[in-house]
């Protein structure tokens, strides 16, 4: 049921909201009786990786009313086939989000390693509450990310009708799911990975988690420590750092990549004719950008017409993998160069066209509406991040919208912020953080480290991917590798135990557009590894 709903006023939002749960209170001791359910194993049929196996396990809505309403999490698992006495026990996956889907993580990650370290643990994936094939999946509205949006940039006059929009997806949320949404915070996850550890039978997991997904780990460290054999964290979210907060330090390291991805363009003015530094080439993608905003194009197949929103996210995504770049330049160089709109119309079904529904954007604002308590007043956003686009616009606006429900959320948000982190008990962590990471900014390793006591941590000088690990970079995957192999770690003391330097950046190359395009599609059923090297995982937006 959609409530449609006429704009409000932060204060009148505010004064219609209800608390948080005590389930999602940070640091709440967790309720032995989780009233989990069981792990009753089948084939997935997936017939790229036959041995993958599939389960739906029942867990309390509420933990703290263990044997009230149930939902499932959808669990895969591919066994290890390491003799009994050389085997590790299970280690749970997830690619960050949050509430992306972590079932294609099982096949791929192991695939990335040495067999013979691959073969010695049972490799865990699951659907974060609320999300892809756990049951329910949360849609609140199926067409709020539909082509034909609102104008991102303050100076158009789009406010009014990004509030309305805002506000609108608060309520339909509410207006429908109002007895999960409370319930699908870090803390309710990290629970739910104890209850698939009880399932399993096992007194102790291992981890690896990226972007949100090391916010996950860390928290199921504080809530579970005893519980935890070895964990890795890639890409860092800072333990303290609000949401909000975070947001603008992702804004200026968005511009910092958009500026680097501009350098990298005018050193390929002969391949690509945009100018020979950076500051022209900016201009050009500004260019253009106006000029979606009289003549939008159409985005077939996906439905609807890319206008300057829809430009804006088929862009961003390079802050997180310039291994995009060539392809960014070439929408630019086509549509300025050659009149050609083509490239253009096939980056962005490839990055940006919506799938089927809203996608784990319910579970996003779950998490970080709830977690927090986020400014509520419209007058403090505007003027806020006015401050944050006077240097960084590239990005700002386009952060500030995909987040505002959280100035409507019906919940709200924890004074006493998000868990904290102090590694009491918790065995040896691995960290891993690019220094240019733009969405889960460098100084989160820093502050990530230093709330672990006896963590290591491994930084990538110069390198930008979200997510670090699995790109070809010996000096990164030897270090994991290692870590899952006998538990060994860096040597090196101090802040930072080990560097390894960046990869090189791509090669400038004019793509030519492939004869078939087909629109984005997503499904909750059977995920497929990231097989695409452009493809962007983890993303904490």
């Amino acid at each position: 049921m959609r409530r449609v709903i006429a704009l409000l006023s932060a204060a009148t939002a505010v004064a219609a909201l209800s608390g948080v749960s005590a389930s999602a209170a940070p640091g709440a001791a967790a309720p032995e009786d989780t009233g989990q359910g069981k792990l009753v194993w089948s084939s997935c049929n997936d017939t790229t990786t036959p041995a993958l196996q599939c389960a739906m396990l029942d867990v309390p809505v509420d933990y703290a009313d263990p044997n009230g309403r149930k939902i499932k999490i959808k669990v895969n698992r591919l066994p290890a086939t390491a003799p009994k006495d050389r085997q590790q026990g299970p280690i749970l996956l997830n690619p960050g989000g949050p509430g992306d889907s972590g079932l294609w993580m099982p096949a791929y990650i192991s695939g990335q390693i040495p067999k013979d370290v691959a073969s010695t643990y049972d490799w865990i994936g699951f659907d974060p509450r609320g999300t892809n094939g756990s049951e329910p999946h949360v849609v609140c509205d199926a067409h709020y990310f539909d082509a034909g949006r609102p104008d991102y940039q303050m100076s158009q006059g789009t406010s009014k009708a990004w509030l309305a929009k805002s506000a609108g997806y608060a309520a339909d949320c509410a207006a429908d799911w109002s007895w999960l949404l409370p319930h699908m915070t870090t803390v309710d996850n990290a629970r739910d990975m104890d209850s698939i550890r009880r399932a399993l039978g096992v007194p102790k997991i291992n981890f690896y988690g990226g972007s949100w997904g090391t916010s996950l780990g860390s928290t199921y460290g504080q809530l579970f420590p005893s519980h935890v054999r070895r964990m890795v964290l890639d890409s860092i979210v800072g333990p303290t750092v609000s949401w909000y907060d975070h947001n603008i330090l992702q804004d200026k390291e968005h511009q910092r990549r958009f500026d680097a991805f501009a350098a990298w363009t005018a050193k390929a003015d002969s391949v690509y004719h945009l100018g020979t530094d950076a500051a022209t080439v900016e201009k050009a993608y500004y260019q253009v950008e106006a000029a979606l905003r009289t003549s939008p194009v159409e985005a077939a197949p996906a439905p609807g017409k890319i206008g300057p929103a829809e430009f804006e996210d088929t862009f961003y995504g390079g802050g997180y993998n310039f291994l995009r770049w060539p392809r960014m330049a070439t929408v630019l160089s086509a549509y300025l160069t050659r009149h050609d709109t083509q490239p253009l119309t096939i980056a962005y079904n490839r990055y940006a066209a919506p799938g089927a529904d809203d996608g784990a954007f319910p579970a996003y604002n779950a998490l970080q509406c709830t977690e927090n308590a986020w400014p509520r007043d419209w007058e403090f956003w505007k003027k806020d991040q006015a401050k944050v686009n006077t240097t960084a616009p590239f990005y700002t606006y386009d952060n500030m919208w995909y987040n505002a429900a959280c100035m409507f959320w019906p919940y709200q948000g924890n004074p006493a912020g998000r868990t904290k982190i102090t590694g009491k008990g918790l065995p040896p962590v691995l960290l891993f953080q690019a220094t240019e990471d733009a969405a889960t900014p460098y100084e989160g390793g820093l502050a990530m480290h230093d709330a672990l006591p006896g963590s290591k941590l491994v930084v990538q000088t110069g390198g930008s991917f979200h997510e670090i690990l699995f790109h070809g970079n010996a000096c990164l995957d030897d270090t994991f590798t290692a870590y899952l192999r006998d538990g060994s770690l860096p040597k090196g003391g101090g802040r930072i135990a080990k560097t390894c330097a960046p990869e090189p950046e791509p090669t400038p190359v004019y793509v030519t557009p492939s004869p078939t395009l087909t629109a984005r599609t997503t499904t909750v059923a059977t995920p497929l590894p990231p097989a695409d090297p452009e493809a962007v995982h983890g993303v904490l937006r």
